[in-house]
């Protein structure tokens, strides 16, 4: 309970930290602004703005501890921040006080300009820790062509067969999806993943590679949980690893998990082999996302827009300045007809609907069907059955299908075989039976079928709420 508190105030520090850089150099600006004779109106205000940029500082200070003993950053890197910190903490209330009681045997002007010296070294170190080493020279890099580990262009192999599996095929994923929360300057949940040992070590809650084992490993339960699960890795707003890399990981993981080996050496099916020899013939191993389609479409009537927000509904752009739209009834779980003809009026812009949660049934899914452009669908514990399905074999755009929790059976799901935009499917808690999944597994080659019901294990950053029983 206390760790938890402790964390919790530590997360303030992202916050706070910013407050301390602002006010501190705003007063040392002042102070010297204030030297100069037309503007001796505001010394006044100097030692006012350096007090509250001390308590600011010596807060930073706190919330920066309480968030450092978490382990998730390099130890090296967080000592220097962290005293660095305290230093400047320490020299602006030095400062304040030679302000208040010029007696003091203290220079006022090098006290500044050291003040100032230790908030850009700080502020660097701070950099480096939450966007990586390089955070200043990636800009550099990327426009005189230099490699950077958070590249998301993967180099092609000019011989597949001859490359080393983990250094050539594997480790390149890690690299690009991986590193920025498990590399060399932070470790969530104590994992590191650029080097081979501690990879696999594993974390604070155990291994997340089982040599052999590809679905029993956690590090793949993690990236097969839907995106929007809270427990998906990497988290929705990084970059996600492509079907084909996930393939690859997969692959890897069940044969052992080697790190010298080339890939002539390990055994590969008809469908690795065609993965492994794509990167032949590629740079970038990056998908186009599923829920931006190419084109353009004029802007949705706002009208329309309006009366959905007001039932509850959340509309928003699915990007910055596109007019694309998605909608999720997070709020409005009773959808009446009105609703769903209101959902008709933005039908040319609409391509991402979440209906999870709510009272949708069969009869409704043939408004469903008249939204064309969807490519996103989320239906998750609804009231949803195989013939409902039926309505929806002519979204042809469907790339995205969550029946999680619905009363679904393989029957219903195989009336969507057409669909050949259907990348993934997530049938967790259906009516779907184990000896079914070979046969749906065949109808859908290129799509990703989820079966859910992984036992995941906790990491430390995740949020444990213990309720309190009710009594009657």
């Amino acid at each position: 309970m206390l760790l938890s508190i402790s964390e919790f105030i530590g997360h303030f520090h992202p916050l706070l930290v910013h407050l301390p850089i602002g006010i501190l150099l705003t007063g040392i600006f002042l102070q010297w602004l204030s030297l100069k004779g037309k503007y001796k109106g505001i010394r006044g205000a100097v030692p006012v703005v350096f007090f509250w940029g001390m308590l600011a500082a010596i807060f930073s200070c706190i919330t920066g501890y309480l968030l450092s003993i978490n382990d998730d950053y390099d130890k090296t890197l967080v000592s220097w921040h962290q005293w660095m910190g305290i230093t400047v903490a320490l020299t602006s209330v030095l400062l304040y006080f030679k302000i208040q009681n010029p007696r003091l045997t203290v220079n006022n002007k090098m006290l500044s300009v050291i003040l100032l010296l230790l908030i850009f070294v700080t502020g660097h170190l701070g950099g480096s820790l939450t966007h990586g080493s390089d955070y200043l020279t990636k800009p550099l890099a990327d426009v005189f062509g230099k490699d950077s580990v958070p590249n998301t262009i993967i180099k092609p192999i000019p011989n597949v067969q001859e490359a080393y599996v983990y250094s050539n095929v594997i480790k390149p994923i890690f690299q690009t999806k991986c590193y920025s929360c498990h590399g060399v300057n932070k470790q969530k949940g104590k994992l590191r993943m650029d080097d081979s040992l501690m990879l696999m070590k594993g974390g604070k809650d155990g291994k997340v590679i089982e040599p052999g084992d590809a679905h029993g490993s956690a590090m793949i339960k993690r990236l097969l949980l839907p995106v929007d699960n809270e427990d998906h890795m990497p988290p929705k707003e990084k970059p996600q690893p492509t079907e084909s890399q996930i393939d690859l990981l997969e692959w890897w993981i069940s044969q052992g998990a080697n790190f010298g080996k080339k890939v002539k050496e390990i055994n590969q099916t008809d469908k690795i082999s065609q993965l492994l020899f794509a990167l032949q013939k590629t740079s970038v191993l990056e998908k186009k996302s599923f829920d931006i389609p190419e084109g353009s479409v004029e802007e949705a009537d706002h009208s329309v827009i309006d009366k959905l927000k007001g039932r509850g509904v959340v509309v928003l752009p699915v990007a910055q300045n596109s007019n694309w739209l998605k909608a999720n009834f997070i709020t409005d779980t009773v959808i009446n007809a009105n609703d769903l003809q209101s959902l008709l009026g933005i039908k040319k812009q609409l391509i991402w609907l979440k209906l999870g949660d709510t009272n949708m049934n069969d009869s409704d899914m043939k408004v469903i069907a008249l939204l064309k452009n969807l490519m996103f669908l989320n239906l998750e514990h609804t009231n949803i059955t195989d013939k409902g399905l039926q309505e929806i074999q002519s979204s042809k755009n469907l790339n995205y299908l969550n029946l999680v929790g619905t009363k679904v059976t393989v029957n219903g799901i195989l009336q969507l075989k057409e669909l050949k935009s259907l990348k993934n499917l997530y049938l967790y808690q259906t009516n779907v039976r184990r000896e079914d999944w070979k046969l749906l597994q065949d109808a859908f080659p290129k799509a990703q079928i989820d079966s859910g019901g992984y036992q995941v294990p906790l990491l430390p950053d995740d949020t444990i709420i213990v309720k309190a029983k009710k009594e009657y």
